[in-house]
Formats: C-alpha cells, sequence, structure tokens
C-alpha cells in the first residue's frame, strides 16, 4: 500500500504508465486498432502523404504506417517483454540459490556468471545471431543468453543482504524449511530489487531489438518492426523525414516511459530509499522526497 501511495504520488511515473498500458493493450489487440493490414502492398499510395484513411501515411510499398506501427509494437515491446520475464526467471532461480545456500553451490554458479559476464552484451547479441541466423527468435534466445547472468549476479547480492538478517537466521534455527524461508522472508524484501533491474533493463532490450532490425539482422520483412521501418525510410529521410519520425518516436516515447518508472520503482520499492526519504521530508518539511531528488 505504501510503495502504490508512493508512486501514485509521482505524476511522470503515473503518466509513464499510461502510455506502456495503451502500448501493451494496442499490441495485444493490434487487429481491432490498426485501421489496416500492416503488410497490404499498394504501389498507387507509394509514399503518399497523411490522409483521414491513412492518418501517418504510406511508405515505399503503399503499406499503411500508422498500421506497421501498431503491429510493430508486438516484437519491439512485448516479445521483449517475454525476454526480460524468462531472463529475470531464470537469473532469480540462480540467484536465490547461490545467495541463500552459499558454500561450493554459490562458488560454481558465479563462475559460469563471471565467464557469461566476461563477454560485452553486444558482441554476445551479435554472436548468437550470427550463428543462429537472422530473425526474433534468435534475437529473444540472445537476450536470454546475454541477461540472466547479470540478474542472477544482481539478485544473488541482494539475497545475501537478507539473508543475514536476524529474523532469517531465527526461522532457520527454529526448524523452518529453506523454501518456506525464501517464500516467505527474502522474495518479499528482495521484489524491490528485481523490480528495479527489470524495468530498467526492458529499455536497452528495446533499443537493442531495434538497432538489431535497423542493420537488418532483427525482424525480417514484410513482418512490421519499428527498427526495420527506420532501415526503410532512410533512402527518403531528407525528402520524407516524417516516415522515420514515426517510429523514432515511437521508440523514445516507450523507452523514456520504462525510464521514468524505473526512476519511480526505485524510490517507492527501496526499503534503503524510503527510509532515507522519510527522514529528508522531515527535515525539509516542504515538498515530497521524489520531488526533491528530481530536483
Amino acid at each position: 500500500m505504501r510503495t502504490l501511495k508512493n508512486l501514485s504520488r509521482d505524476r511522470l511515473a503515473i503518466a509513464s504508465l499510461i502510455v506502456i498500458a495503451i502500448t501493451i493493450v494496442a499490441g495485444v489487440f493490434a487487429p481491432l486498432f490498426a485501421p489496416h493490414d500492416p503488410a497490404e502492398v499498394n504501389m498507387k499510395l507509394r509514399y503518399a502523404s497523411s490522409s483521414w484513411e491513412y492518418a501517418l501515411g504510406n511508405d515505399h510499398l503503399g503499406r499503411c504506417i500508422l498500421s506497421r506501427i501498431i503491429y510493430g509494437i508486438r516484437p519491439s515491446v512485448l516479445w521483449v517483454l517475454v525476454a526480460l520475464i524468462l531472463s529475470v526467471f531464470i537469473g532469480a532461480v540462480i540467484g536465490f540459490i547461490s545467495g541463500y545456500f552459499r558454500g561450493k553451490t554459490d562458488a560454481f554458479l558465479m563462475r559460469i556468471c563471471d565467464i557469461m559476464l566476461s563477454f560485452p552484451g553486444y558482441v554476445m547479441t551479435l554472436a548468437v545471431v550470427g550463428i543462429l541466423g537472422a530473425g526474433l527468435e534468435n534475437i529473444l534466445i540472445a537476450f536470454v543468453v546475454m541477461k540472466w547472468a547479470w540478474f542472477a549476479r544482481v539478485i544473488r547480492t541482494s539475497v545475501m543482504q537478507y539473508a543475514e538478517m536476524n529474523y532469517v537466521k531465527f526461522a532457520k534455527a527454529s526448524g523452518i524449511g529453506h523454501w518456506r524461508i525464501m517464500v516467505k522472508h527474502i522474495i518479499p524484501v528482495t521484489f524491490a530489487d528485481i523490480a528495479v533491474i527489470s524495468s530498467g533493463s526492458i529499455c536497452s532490450m528495446i533499443l537493442q531489438i531495434s538497432g538489431l532490425s535497423f542493420l537488418g539482422l532483427g525482424i525480417q520483412a514484410p513482418n512490421a518492426e519499428w527498427g526495420m521501418m527506420l532501415n526503410e525510410a532512410r533512402e527518403v529521410m531528407f525528402s520524407r523525414p516524417e516516415l522515420m519520425l514515426a517510429p523514432g518516436l515511437a521508440i523514445i516515447l516507450i523507452v523514456s516511459a520504462f525510464n521514468f518508472v524505473s526512476d519511480a520503482l526505485q524510490v517507492a520499492l527501496d526499503p534503503k530509499l524510503t527510509t532515507s526519504n522519510a527522514s529528508l521530508q522531515e527535515e525539509e518539511g516542504k515538498q515530497p522526497v521524489y520531488e526533491y531528488i528530481r530536483s
């Protein structure tokens, strides 16, 4: 309740959540919102300007840009969310096992993470795509391969911190099972860290999938994707800049929204920030702490 209350005070975060919610709903129900078939070619409307029927105009094949923007939500945002959830799940399982049990288990799992993290993220992504080939499925596999070790490292650190708390030691001494201790005492307090790093990571993943598609290594035609739409509009970027403006603004808008939500979640969920914010509010007595921090 306190988290929701703190989050509701941040108008920018609320606006960002609304943008994210509208984007997800539009992507899930794309056939209902898209005015035309995104793959329908009509050379008579090649590079046609905006009209009542085609609000954002048409591309080099006469396809509806607005429809392609809406359908592009699926690979650019929704499937990225799926890859993020899978990466966080794998990282959380390994992080909890490693941080809670410690010892040889921790050493073995962390050495594997060290090996994975020794490769730069973009290099690893390009390597996986180069081996498996271009395409959405292979990019999502690359994201999972690339991200799980980082999530495991961060979550392990958080678990180790809370596993040393007195109430956890008392639960162990009382004979309570490890699984019950993790579910009841550790998962709730580590949720803040998981939520913050997850909301922050999706921004880089959206930019990466758009960048790979822009380079021709991601989504393949005739499927709609924002990065690929930018690539298709390069040839007329000076004569018809609006063709690049629409997908570019879509990327900027959704990435900015997730960034603002990540910042708000960090303030609302992190117990340390909550404690320090309360003391700052008492001392300042003027403005909410989230406004104090932003200023």
